[in-house]
Parts: structure tokens; sequence; C-alpha cells
């Protein structure tokens, strides 16, 4: 199990963290190899987010006209 598994960040802090990567990356104030780390960080966050995102859509459940669930589907 590695590091990031034992401590996976909910979807509100994984986006928090990376507004502010992004926020520190249009500053261009990151020296070259801060900005490597930040962008390859920034790629983490926006995978796990997408992947927590579209795990959610496929939970959301809507109620028919019987006030029964069904699922979600995109039309």
């Amino acid at each position: 199990m590695s590091k990031q598994s034992a401590a996976q960040p909910s979807f509100e802090q994984a986006l928090k963290e990376l507004e502010g990567i992004v926020a520190q990356m249009e500053t261009g104030q990151l020296p070259l190899e801060q900005s490597l780390q930040a962008y390859q960080r920034g790629s983490e966050l926006l995978q796990f987010c997408q992947k927590s995102l579209a795990d959610i859509e496929q939970q959301v459940r809507l109620l028919n006209e019987n006030n029964t669930l069904q699922a979600y589907k995109d039309e």
C-alpha cells in the first residue's frame, strides 16, 4: 500500500490543493524544478478528482413517477 492510498484526500481537499497549485504556477515565480513537481502533483490531483466525479455520477439516482429510485442515464 502506498502512502497516497493510505492518506487519500477527500474530493474537496484535492480540489483545494489543485487550485492552490494552479495559483502558484500562474504567478510564474516557481523555479523550474518546483514547477515540474507542482505540475506532476496537479496532474495526480486532477486524475483523482475526475475519477471521484465519475464514481459519484455512477451513484446518482433519480426518483421516477412512482417515487422509486432508478439509475441516472445521460440522455
